[in-house]
């Protein structure tokens, strides 16, 4: 059955697009996607999770699709929980960003993701997961971080905002990584180059859908490239400034059903 809309890719964000604050799905927002599903069009995950911590939401989204995950870094698929696509970021010169940029605003605190639908979450002395729910496996040093391929690096600075940190990382890393912030506490380095976007044009290549079918949900300014990309983008009443500044609507927050409400008015009840 055709999609009875112009979007027959519904792209959504997980953390503070779909999710609640409890990392929970509402009944309402769970009634709508599986309206969208009826009708026809995909619903994609593009998140800034890695893989492994996104396998549980999907398992409870019943989803055996695609996903973006990593900031883009990563195409996993669901149902054969396997990686499609993945791109590793250097170590090297994940370090030399790191100091480079401690260079600039003093002591920081660093965790990473592993690469692969296995790879854990490490985090070095002084580093506080900003977000508790998901599990981290704490190093003794940072040098310890290094020690399998990585997706990206995390960090966290003891006075400076998350604004002014990520300002502070773009201005020294140039090339060396791409400069994201995805939410409260989480500024990241990821391979130069990749974005959600990056990702998601991947992903709408294997569907067989492209930009101009394609709806994007998000909350924070690593969403800006995907809103780029996408036909239109929809940020959440809790968003960044600077993702409503370029997004072309503004619905309710995740914790208000704000995609529900969009999907119920473009696919129905």
């Amino acid at each position: 059955m055709a999609a009875p809309t112009a979007y027959s890719l519904i792209a959504t964000d997980l953390d503070g697009t779909l999710l609640r604050g409890d990392d929970t799905l509402s009944d309402r927002s769970r009634a709508a996607l599986a309206r969208v599903a009826e009708a026809g069009a995909r619903h994609l995950v593009v998140t800034g999770r890695p893989a492994p911590r996104v396998r549980p939401l999907l398992d409870e989204l019943g989803g055996e699709g695609l996903a973006v995950c990593g900031q883009g870094a990563q195409l996993y698929d669901a149902g054969a929980d396997r990686m499609l696509w993945s791109v590793t970021l250097d170590r090297e010169l994940a370090e030399t960003a790191l100091g480079k940029i401690e260079a600039e605003v003093g002591l920081l605190y660093a965790a990473v993701d592993q690469d692969g639908v296995d790879g854990l979450t490490l985090i070095e002395p002084g580093y506080v997961m900003p977000h508790p729910t998901l599990p981290a496996v704490r190093v003794r040093r940072r040098d310890d971080l290094w020690t399998e391929p990585i997706s990206k690096v995390l960090l966290r600075h003891p006075s400076l905002t998350d604004d002014e940190l990520a300002s502070a990382a773009r201005s020294v890393v140039g090339s060396l990584a791409t400069v994201t912030m995805s939410g409260p506490g989480t500024v990241e380095l990821q391979p130069c180059g990749v974005t959600k976007a990056t990702g998601l044009a991947l992903a709408a290549a294997h569907l067989g859908l492209a930009p101009a079918e394609t709806l994007a949900f998000g909350d924070m300014p690593n969403d800006i490239p995907m809103f780029d990309w996408a036909a239109r983008g929809i940020a959440m009443a809790n968003a960044h400034p600077e993702l409503k500044a370029v997004a072309d609507e503004v619905t309710l927050s995740n914790e208000d059903d704000g995609i529900a409400v969009v999907l119920e008015r473009l696919f129905g009840v």
